[in-house]
């Protein structure tokens, strides 16, 4: 980056080009909950198909679900959602401002006894009173009910994680897609988490959009498979995404930061505007969950080994990311500030299969009939081709330049005299703003050659 992105400008990108709004803008929002626009959904679908291709088409043993956001609350009992989905909350006695404890303390951990001693000469910073109770837990999970009757026999949940379905159809997967271990189940798909407090635009929310894939595997092979995950995280940001390595580095969880079912866990942490943070999680889940649902069941979701005539338990190798998250990493990489010829322009350098559109066709003046006849038929056989090109005519062509740069379209197209003549087009790259002529053709092999 040309220069290093606040928030505040990433947000304000993201209002003004329609890649993301505040949920329900007209009526003042709500904490937690964004809508992506018609720019930002573009790049959502492109980063969603691009981890599904990675992940389930490219791989051998990656098969797909699709799993209800409403499950039977004994699979959250099982996994410990119900009793241990927490996180640590202080209140405020004088103002009544409810705060996550660990911020407040600027700490991973989530130790009820080591945030009372960190908190105890802490003021509110709602209020800047010294009036905060004790640190608490607080269940995260949504409650809802499922029927006519809004009693406790009818509680259900919104799904805190994609994980869980994936557990319970462990055997239903195993069985039907003849699955031999080693192998996966993959997901996206939408996760409610009732934060304490929401923040940072879509880095902390409410509602939520995993892609995660379990592995399941032999205990004996968790070394082998943990790296190897690990090792497809840090490639697919880098090369499919174009993340810049120096933007990303690993977090070993310690043992007061690790989840209840991890053996192992690390993070690759990006550099948000707001601070380095959590991106892509991988995690040793050991046979926790199998071994639970099978207790809470009482469904034998062993795997027996043909080859060796073992029965056990498999381990589990989890791969998780949000997209909210790989969204604004992808913009905060991408964005850069420049100088071309005097003027400042903001563009968005994203990598050819992430861009909302393929390219942009102009026709040189939108007041002249042949050409924009001549621009129309180009648009169209563009049109055929990739799908998601955009006619820009509004304003000078400088404008439609920088309206172009700033949303991340590699390339433009501008029909113009010589076009009539000779079928030529002036084709401008977006990163280097360098300008050449090319016939039709020739720009559909090149732009299918950088696919």
């Amino acid at each position: 980056m040309s220069e290093k992105v606040t928030l505040d400008e990433l947000v304000s990108l993201c209002k003004r080009r329609g890649f993301v709004f505040q949920a329900s803008d007209i009526y003042g929002g709500l904490a937690g909950f964004w809508d992506y626009g018609p720019l930002g959904i573009e790049i959502v679908q492109n980063i969603k198909n691009l981890w599904w291709r990675a992940v389930v088409r490219e791989q051998e043993n990656i098969y797909g679900l699709d799993s209800a956001i409403i499950q039977n609350p004994k699979l959250w009992e099982a996994s410990g959602h119900v009793a241990g989905f927490t996180d640590p909350l202080v209140d405020c006695k004088n103002c009544g401002a409810r705060i996550r404890a660990d911020h407040l303390a600027d700490t991973d951990s989530t130790d009820i006894d080591e945030l009372t001693k960190l908190l105890q000469d802490k003021v509110c910073p709602s209020c800047g009173k010294k009036t905060l109770t004790a640190p608490r837990k607080y269940n995260m999970m949504m409650k809802t009910w499922v029927g006519p009757v809004e009693d406790d026999s009818a509680v259900a949940y919104l799904r805190p994680e994609t994980a869980g379905p994936m557990f319970t159809n462990f055997d239903n997967v195993r069985e039907t897609m003849r699955a031999k271990l080693p192998f996966g189940i993959a997901q996206i798909g939408k996760a409610f988490r009732n934060e304490i407090s929401p923040r940072d635009f879509i880095f902390r929310v409410r509602e939520l959009e995993q892609m995660e894939m379990q592995y399941f595997i032999n205990p004996a092979d968790q070394q082998t498979a943990y790296e190897q995950w690990r090792k497809f995280a840090w490639n697919f940001l880098t090369e499919r995404l174009g993340i810049a390595e120096q933007s990303i580095k690993w977090h070993e969880h310690g043992a007061d930061e690790r989840a209840h079912y991890a053996k192992a866990a690390h993070d690759i942490y990006f550099d948000f505007p707001h601070g380095s943070k959590e991106l892509w999680g991988t995690h040793n889940r050991t046979d926790f969950d199998l071994s639970n649902h099978i207790k809470a069941s009482g469904k034998d979701l062993q795997y027996f080994d043909e080859a060796t005539k073992e029965r056990f338990t498999p381990y589990v190798i989890e791969s998780s990311v949000g997209v909210g998250r790989m969204f604004l990493a992808v913009l905060t990489n991408a964005y850069h500030k420049e100088s071309i010829n005097g003027e400042e322009r903001i563009v968005l350098k994203l990598h050819a299969n992430l861009a909302p559109y393929k390219l942009a066709v102009s026709p040189l003046l939108k007041n002249k009939p042949e050409l924009i006849h001549r621009a129309k038929e180009i648009y169209d056989e563009f049109k055929k081709v990739f799908g998601n090109v955009i006619w820009d005519d509004n304003g000078n062509i400088g404008k439609r330049y920088r309206r172009q740069d700033e949303i991340g379209t590699p390339y433009c197209v501008t029909i113009d005299f010589q076009t009539l003549d000779d079928g030529t087009v002036t084709l401008r790259d977006r990163d280097t703003t360098q300008q050449e002529r090319a016939s039709v053709s020739e720009i559909i092999s090149k732009l299918q050659n950088n696919s």
